[in-house]
């Protein structure tokens, strides 16, 4: 197992290219089941989720190449339904978790499709009944064997219908949607996660012959085709990584650009940051983040404590919560972070707290922030990532405490950020690989 051992405290400098987004990836790229044509994709984040996505269709029998560093090529013309039942799928399946989004594109294509309990991030509870709650909706009929933890699920005969999703899962609906693409009829999903991420599949699906209207709203419309084309698609820029590095910035006191982040696809998250008191400039499609000495924490009208919560698209995205939190810990005045959404993902505050910073766990869902002001650094310590956000978080406030930090489990932090410490290092940051 690697570690980093980061030595802190320095200012950092100069441009970093956010990665493509990874949500984004494990979405599109499920997508190439649902056609035997050639499909592109470029801007693909070298990351272990993905690489095993990658490795899993190929696995199935897709014939994938790779044509650049970052774009690949998918044919899916025969895949091999007997790989289903091997352990090998079992193994590689249930430790990923954007396996569950092959299901969708093998319901619509061949009516039938099975899938490990998939693995992920320990961050909670991550319930999949949206997902087949939506594909029983459809006609679909599924078992699941609890000592296997295994999902058979049968679609031979899939019919469009009206859809209430019991909440706006950004996975659940993307499942959903590559169900019905190919079902008979006209299917309707109301409560739809409408997450750029979203966007970009429902657009690439319609340019492989998918009728999908209602595009950036939580109603989607889904006239069912019977067969889907090839195409080329392009992902977006990473708004996670995007708000790591703003996050990165402010802790440091560094002058960071961050090139080319698709600014109109950001939505609040920017004006969240801003209400941290984190300074940014817009110029042309990259953000410069000056050095600053001092933030400070914006409150509400009435003055009152800023709380910064997650919610679904168009609402702040709870995967940067963590970061929120750790910039919170440096900043001037207080705030209380509440995350809604996964029971056990603020449960990294207490090594924030054996490194100095004044933080209350009310309960598992929420945490109070008294910042710092930067008048008290953080302090360096040993230090294990549980997770993908809480990891980088974690990374982030050793990269601006007093002496050195070793982060431990550091495959959890990889699984969502490319080549992390190399792009570090072009920065300026004294971390490597132990």
């Amino acid at each position: 197992m690697s570690a980093f051992e980061i030595w802190g405290g320095k200012p950092l400098k100069g441009e970093i290219v956010p990665q493509g987004a990874k949500n984004e990836a494990l979405q599109v790229i499920s997508a190439v089941l649902l056609t035997e044509e050639k499909v592109t994709i470029s801007n693909i984040p070298d990351i272990k989720d993905v690489n095993k996505l990658i490795e899993l269709l190929g696995d199935m029998g897709v014939e994938t190449a790779r044509l650049a560093a970052d774009t690949y090529s998918f044919e899916a013309k025969n895949i091999d339904q007997d790989f289903f039942k091997s352990d090998a799928f079992k193994q590689k399946g249930g430790g990923l978790r954007g396996s569950i989004m092959i299901v969708g594109p093998l319901l619509a294509r061949y009516g039938k499709a099975a899938i490990p309990k998939p693995g992920g991030d320990k961050i909670g509870r991550r319930r999949l009944d949206t997902h087949f709650l939506g594909f029983e909706k459809l006609g679909a009929r599924f078992e699941y064997s609890a000592t296997e933890e295994f999902f058979d699920v049968d679609a031979t005969n899939l019919k469009g219908t009206d859809i209430l999703l019991e909440e706006a899962s950004v996975t659940g609906t993307a499942n959903v949607v590559m169900a019905a693409v190919l079902a008979q009829g006209t299917t309707t999903i109301y409560n739809a996660a409408c997450e750029p991420y979203l966007q970009q599949l429902c657009k690439m699906l319609n340019r492989m012959g998918a009728k999908i209207s209602g595009i950036k709203s939580n109603l989607l419309t889904i006239e069912g085709v019977k067969k889907l084309g090839g195409t080329e698609h392009r992902l977006l820029p990473d708004m996670i990584e995007i708000g790591s590095f703003i996050g990165l910035a402010a802790m440091t006191e560094s002058e960071i650009t961050i090139k080319n982040v698709q600014f109109q696809e950001l939505g609040i998250i920017p004006n969240t940051f801003a209400r941290l008191g984190i300074k940014f400039e817009l110029r042309g499609d990259d953000i410069y983040i000056p050095a600053q000495k001092s933030y400070e924490i914006d409150t509400f009208i009435d003055g009152s404590i800023l709380t910064v919560a997650d919610a679904p698209w168009p609402g702040f995205t709870p995967d940067l919560l963590s970061i929120v939190l750790v910039i919170a810990t440096q900043a001037k005045g207080s705030v209380l972070i509440h995350q809604k959404m996964f029971e056990s993902r603020l449960f990294f505050v207490d090594k924030l707290i054996d490194m100095g910073a004044q933080i209350i766990l009310c309960d598992p869902h929420r945490a109070t922030v008294i910042g710092l002001d930067k008048k008290v650094q953080l302090r360096g310590i040993e230090m294990t990532s549980p997770d993908i956000r809480a990891g980088v978080s974690l990374l982030i406030a050793a990269l601006s405490a007093k002496g050195k930090s070793v982060i431990s489990n550091i495959e959890q932090i990889e699984r969502g950020y490319q080549h992390i410490d190399q792009r570090l290092l072009a920065l300026g940051a004294d971390i490597r690989r132990i």
